[in-house]
């Protein structure tokens, strides 16, 4: 549950009664803002979001017996490590995070156990999750008997956990390995056992819920009109969206592409970031389903992703009631894609791209989103489309984990 008010005002808050869908309901805390309570509920598990946490929980309680000492700020939830967070340059700040670090040390605890059973180890000095330059699709060593491909399967699906739960430091290698469950060879295992190794290696990654507003230069987007191109371009707002309360959330959305990053195959890999404020919300590392001759179709198709997923966010934080502050910021690091998506007199020269392209500017005319050129050194998404050495890695995450 949430950390309550202190003070006379809040104790005296009116008496509660169980939510109906979709479990949240208008309130005041006792400084006087407007927000919403929040209950969230997942088979057993139950996470209430209020400045009077505690009365919400005992209301409850009349009704559903909990389990002994289960009541309480929030410690875990779907496995996740959850905890109060303060910032090193200002301890007065405090905010929640979530962490991985518990599921992470009882998989490693059941994946070692499994090693030693088939007389393996995981690899030492590991400073990367997959090892310099191996290529998952380029692998020609012997397929895994049924055995070890059930093993293979299990590890992967493991792993995939860690990457909801946090871990986006190896969702990449997890989406590479992820494409051979059906028929694994050993060298993909390896490089699964190479990943857990990683993970021991580099235990503690936690992703902190920052609300802090980022810096956005307002310089970097282009204003245009965009009227003769697409009149009647609109935002769709749900039209039961409750009431925007409490403090708006900035979305910022950081993609890129890996042109032809499947040796075998040539499809490009796809990765997109997204913030709301200062924390990282969505990851998204997937291999595209089309063939692109180019990089800048490549790059357009993943700006393309980027765009539905934002709109999937945006609808989201509408129907919670969060007020969204303006249109989402989307970097990418391609300037041609900036070019055509920015400047509405621009024309598509290649047809194959138009559905990405139509998607995109539209995106930007209805206001859903805006555009800005990002160097591809600070390009956070490059974390999710092709393998980088470790210090490079260091870097990027340095800004997205703590």
């Amino acid at each position: 549950m949430a950390v309550p008010c202190t003070g006379a005002s809040c104790m005296k808050s009116p008496p509660y009664t169980i939510f109906n869908p979709p479990n949240s309901r208008p309130n005041v805390k006792c400084s006087g803002e407007h927000y919403y309570d929040y209950i969230f509920v997942y088979v057993d598990d139950l996470l209430v979001i209020s400045a009077y946490a505690k009365q919400i929980m005992e209301t409850i309680g009349k009704t559903y017996r909990f389990k002994d000492g289960s009541v309480g700020p929030p410690k875990t939830y779907l496995g996740a490590e959850i905890k109060e967070f303060r910032q090193p340059y200002d301890p007065a700040s405090s905010m929640w995070s979530m962490s991985a670090d518990k599921y992470v040390l009882d998989a490693l605890q059941q994946i070692e156990k499994s090693v030693n059973r088939f007389g393996k180890r995981l690899p030492t000095k590991v400073t990367t999750p997959l090892s310099h330059k191996y290529r998952p699709e380029l692998d020609t060593t012997a397929f895994l008997d049924d055995t070890f491909t059930q093993l293979y399967q299990q590890i992967i699906g493991s792993l995939r956990w860690c990457v909801e739960l946090g871990r986006i430091d190896i969702h990449l290698p997890v989406a590479l390995l992820a494409q051979y469950l059906a028929a694994p060879r050993v060298g993909h295992l390896d490089q699964a056992f190479h990943v857990f190794a990683y993970l021991k290696a580099h235990s503690r990654s936690r992703i902190v819920l920052d609300p802090a507003e980022p810096y956005i230069d307002e310089q970097s987007f282009l204003v245009a009109d965009w009227s003769e191109f697409y009149r009647d371009a609109k935002e769709p707002i749900p039209p039961n969206a409750p009431e925007p309360r409490g403090n708006r959330v900035i979305i910022s959305c950081f993609v890129d592409a890996d042109h032809a990053g499947n040796i075998i195959t040539r499809r490009s890999h796809t990765g997109v970031l997204i913030f709301c404020n200062r924390a990282p919300i969505i990851w998204f590392s997937k291999k595209q389903n089309t063939i692109e001759t180019s990089t800048f179709g490549s790059e357009f198709v993943a700006a393309r992703i980027a765009v539905e997923l934002i709109e999937s966010l945006r609808y989201k934080l509408r129907m919670f009631g969060v007020p969204i502050g303006g249109p989402a910021n989307l970097f990418i690091d391609n300037g041609s894609v900036v070019a055509n998506t920015v400047n509405p007199e621009s024309v598509l020269k290649k047809k194959h791209n138009a559905i990405a392209y139509h998607k995109v500017r539209e995106a930007v005319a209805q206001g859903t989103v805006r555009i800005a050129k990002e160097d591809g050194k600070t390009n956070l998404a490059d974390i999710l489309t092709k393998p980088l050495p470790g210090p490079r890695m260091k870097e990027l995450l340095h800004h997205i984990l703590y």
